[in-house]
């Protein structure tokens, strides 16, 4: 029971500060946002022709975004470090997507304690966005799996984030897949 309430006041702590931080942060209108993405993603899909290069490319790009997000997110929250892989989802899903999205995720864990999924509603991204048939193997929020992966690089964290799930094709929630492959070990630097 006490592990139980232990978690619920986790959860709870990282909820209040994902909505005090939202509250605080300057906002950008949402549509503008999803028409900039929009545009961003089909003059990528004109210059590459090829929906695979696409999506790697979205990824990348969010990786680039991740890597320099989490010094903000760092600075705005006073989140110092997690502890372990739950609170570091948690940390994801209730702060930064509230963050930097305005929206509210949750976590739901894999089969094994390296593995869960930040499943959202709302995805701001594919407002105004109809994806048509030949189109149907576009990730268009893959950019969100890169900046998850490029954030948690910098933190000394080796993982894949793949987006397993998209309103866009229809289903019910956008889902992404997190993988923890390893820690980095942070490399000091001798005298010698």
């Amino acid at each position: 029971e006490g592990q139980a309430s232990g978690a619920s006041s986790m959860l709870s702590n990282f909820q209040r500060l994902g909505d005090s931080t939202f509250a605080s942060m300057e906002k950008v209108n949402s549509e503008l946002l999803a028409m900039t993405y929009g545009a961003l993603v089909t003059t990528m899909i004109k210059d590459f022709q090829d929906i695979k290069i696409v999506n790697q490319e979205l990824e990348k790009m969010g990786y680039n975004i991740g890597v320099r997000l989490i010094d903000e997110f760092l600075a705005k929250t006073g989140v110092t470090q997690c502890r372990n892989l739950k609170e570091t989802a948690h940390s994801i899903a209730k702060i930064g997507f509230k963050m930097f999205l305005g929206i509210n995720a949750e976590v739901a864990w894999g089969s094994d304690a390296k593995t869960f999924s930040i499943e959202f509603k709302g995805n701001p991204l594919i407002e105004f966005v109809e994806l048509p048939e030949k189109f149907k193997t576009l990730d268009y929020s893959n950019i969100l799996c890169g900046v998850i992966r490029g954030s948690l690089n910098a933190v000394q964290m080796v993982v894949t984030a793949e987006l397993r799930k998209s309103e866009l094709k229809g289903d019910s929630v956008s889902e992404i897949l997190v993988t923890l492959k390893h820690h980095l070990q942070e490399k000091v630097k001798s005298d010698e």
